[in-house]
C-alpha cells in the first residue's frame, strides 16, 4: 500500500488497512473468494473504500445473518463468481434459559462468549426482542464455543441452532436524525445528540464511559469519522451515517442513527 493512503485514515486503523490490502492481493492473484471475520460498520466502510480504490475487477458483498445486521462478514470475490448464503459461514443460535427466574443482558452474553477464548471478530450481532436472545457466530468456531457455553453469569443456559427463518425481530430501532454541529469532536456530537452540556459530555469521555467502535476513547477531542458507532453508557449510542454538507456558517450537517436508552 502506498504510504500516502494512510493519511486519510486514523493511525490505529493502519494495521487493518494492511490486512485489507493482503485480502485484495490474495483474491486478485489466486482468483478465489476471501471471507472476512465479522466487521463492525466502520471496518465495512474501510473495506469498501479500499476495494473501490484498489481494483475494478473484484466485487464485495456483506452478510450478517439477517437484513439489518450491524456486524457483517465481507466476501471479496472475482467478478465471475456467484456468492451464495452458505459462502458466509454464519450460524445462528438461540439462548434458552429459565425466563421466569432470570434475566439476561447483552453485556453478560458477550462477556460469556468471549470467556470461551474466542475473539470478538468471530461473533456477529446479539439480538433480543425483549424476551428471547439469539446470536450469530462464525461457522468454523461454533463446535468449539457451543459445548462450553452452559452458563451466563450464574444462569444455566442451553444453546439451540436456528435457521434464517427463525430469527427474532430485534428490539433496537435506529432513529434517523439530521444534526448541525460546529465540530466532529466526539464530545460535541454527544452533547448535541443527547442534549447535555459539553462539560458533561467531556466528563463522560474522561470517565471511560464512551466507546468508539467498541473501543474506549480517552480524549474528548477525538474526531468522529463516517460509519463510526459511538456508545455512551447510560445514554445510548449513535452512528455517523453520512455528511450532508455544510451550513452558511460553515457548520457540519450530519445524518446520524440514534438509539437512546
Amino acid at each position: 500500500m502506498e504510504v500516502n493512503v494512510y493519511q486519510h485514515f486514523r493511525k490505529d486503523e493502519h494495521p487493518f488497512l494492511d490486512s485489507i490490502n493482503d485480502w485484495i492481493y490474495q483474491v486478485d492473484h489466486f482468483y478465489s473468494p476471501f471471507l472476512t471475520d465479522f466487521l463492525d460498520p466502520r471496518q465495512q466502510f474501510l473495506l469498501e473504500t479500499m476495494l473501490r480504490t484498489s481494483s475494478d475487477e473484484l466485487l464485495l458483498s456483506f452478510n450478517g445473518g439477517y437484513k439489518d445486521a450491524e456486524r457483517k462478514r465481507g466476501l471479496i470475490y472475482p467478478s465471475y463468481y456467484q456468492p451464495t448464503a452458505e459462502d458466509y459461514e454464519i450460524a445462528i443460535y438461540e439462548i434458552l434459559y429459565p425466563k421466569k427466574f432470570a434475566e439476561l443482558k447483552h453485556r453478560n452474553i458477550l462477556g460469556s462468549l468471549l470467556g470461551t477464548g474466542i475473539k470478538r471478530e468471530y461473533f456477529g450481532d446479539i439480538l433480543t426482542d425483549g424476551d428471547r436472545w439469539q446470536f450469530f457466530i462464525s461457522g468454523n468456531v461454533q463446535n468449539y464455543v457451543v459445548p462450553q457455553l452452559t452458563k451466563i453469569g450464574n444462569i444455566s443456559v442451553r444453546l439451540e441452532e436456528r435457521t434464517a427463518g427463525d430469527i427474532i425481530l430485534p428490539q433496537d430501532n435506529w432513529e434517523m436524525a439530521t444534526i448541525t454541529v460546529s465540530s466532529l469532536r466526539v464530545d460535541v456530537l454527544i452533547s448535541e445528540i443527547f442534549q447535555i452540556s459539553r462539560q458533561k459530555a467531556k466528563s463522560l469521555v474522561e470517565s471511560n464511559k464512551v466507546r468508539i467502535n467498541w473501543s474506549i476513547v480517552e480524549r474528548a477531542d477525538s474526531m468522529i469519522e463516517v460509519a463510526d458507532t459511538v456508545s455512551v453508557r447510560g445514554y445510548g449510542r449513535f452512528r455517523f451515517e453520512q455528511m450532508d454538507g455544510k451550513t452558511r456558517k460553515e457548520k457540519f450537517r450530519l445524518i446520524v442513527g440514534v438509539i437512546k436508552n
